[in-house]
């Protein structure tokens, strides 16, 4: 259905989500209206599906799944502008005890799936959140947490983040857009910044990011404006000497990551007048190198009701895969490793230039 707002798409500001100003881009199917046909229904783009066929990669298929991406809650103490969870303090969606056990059961019975990637919003926002650590510890888990540091200086409760985090291994990755306060705080909201660079000397100060303690801090890096990431190698280098230097902190790796044209970025590239460059930009950075190493190949996204996704970003657009069985509590292996990835023009973010994934450049 044409929506009449859509020639004047409404920014995420102000701490609300999305959904919480009632804006047509918090549905799923305008956006992918958007995504495969442009803001007014005439924008032609290459087909990604004509891009994966020329790769010899059509249909896309997994390899065999590992990672185990668990949305545990949209909920989060950040409305940030590139966000393609639309993510916010207003947001209510969270992961309930009963699903969480599901997806422990499914961890149990299936030994391949040797990574456990938590993610939301803030997943630390979730009120089962510790319990379900805890729990996917007992069963020698690697497990991740997307952590974006200022959930750690929120609130009290929060404060012994670091501490529960060592506790139990836990690899951290976290959002830091820049080395600098300007260009963070003009993506992620006033004072992220300078509460992100103490989060991370209380991280450090546990041994985070620093040599022979195994406590792995990963940063991610996603651009500010309508372009794509700078080489991740070069970039990595440049934020280990700055923070250094500027405030003391070590980490190990940078991830970057290309923005996705969906939810607050899509309405930021609508709003900026950006979108059909954008798109292009990424259409003719497509890499075949990056295509064929797609997370969407080695891991399930698990959406914070307990459905199943190829990934992160079509669990946004609610593209649930491609099988009959797509709940957790109806989980099945080899069904989601036969099955057949959906794809749309969105996947170009993916592909372009040296790929894109939740651990950065794959190309």
């Amino acid at each position: 259905m044409e929506s009449p707002n859509r020639s004047r798409p409404i920014r995420a500001a102000g701490g609300k989500s999305l959904k919480a100003q009632n804006s047509f881009l918090a549905n799923a199917h305008e956006q992918i209206e958007i995504i495969e046909n442009g803001q007014t229904g005439d924008f032609a783009l290459v087909p990604f599906q004509q891009k994966l066929e020329q790769s010899h990669l059509y249909p896309l298929k997994p390899a065999q799944i590992e990672i185990f991406q668990v949305n545990i809650g949209k909920m989060c103490n950040q409305t940030c502008r590139h966000c393609h969870v639309d993510a916010g303090p207003d947001r209510e969606e969270i992961m309930s005890k009963e699903t969480m056990q599901q997806c422990i059961g499914v961890l149990k019975n299936n030994p391949q799936l040797k990574i456990v990637d938590l993610t939301g919003g803030a997943p630390e926002m979730n009120p089962n959140f510790r319990w379900f650590v805890e729990e996917i510890k007992k069963l020698d888990k690697q497990v991740i947490v997307r952590c974006n540091l200022t959930i750690i200086l929120a609130n009290k409760k929060y404060h012994d983040l670091p501490e529960f985090y060592k506790l139990h291994q836990i690899e951290v990755v976290s959002s830091l857009p820049f080395y600098t306060q300007d260009r963070t705080d003009k993506q992620r909201g006033n004072g992220v910044f300078e509460q992100s660079i103490k989060a991370l000397q209380l991280l450090n100060e546990v041994g985070y990011g620093k040599e022979n303690t195994g406590l792995i801090l990963n940063l991610v890096y996603n651009a500010a404006g309508a372009f794509l990431p700078p080489s991740q190698p070069s970039l990595q280098k440049e934020y280990k000497q700055a923070l250094m230097d500027r405030y003391g902190i070590a980490f190990n790796n940078l991830f970057t990551i290309t923005n996705m044209p969906i939810s607050r970025y899509l309405d930021y590239l609508l709003t900026s007048g950006n979108y059909e460059t954008y798109m292009e930009k990424l259409v003719n950075a497509y890499n075949p190198v990056a295509a064929a190493n797609v997370m969407c190949r080695n891991t399930i996204s698990i959406g914070w009701d307990g459905y199943l996704y190829d990934c992160d970003f079509n669990q946004m657009l609610d593209l649930k895969v491609d099988i009959a069985a797509t709940h957790i509590s109806q989980f099945n292996i080899e069904g989601l490793n036969g099955r057949k990835i959906i794809i749309g023009q969105h996947c170009y973010g993916c592909t372009a230039g040296s790929g894109s994934s939740c651990g950065g450049a794959v190309a």
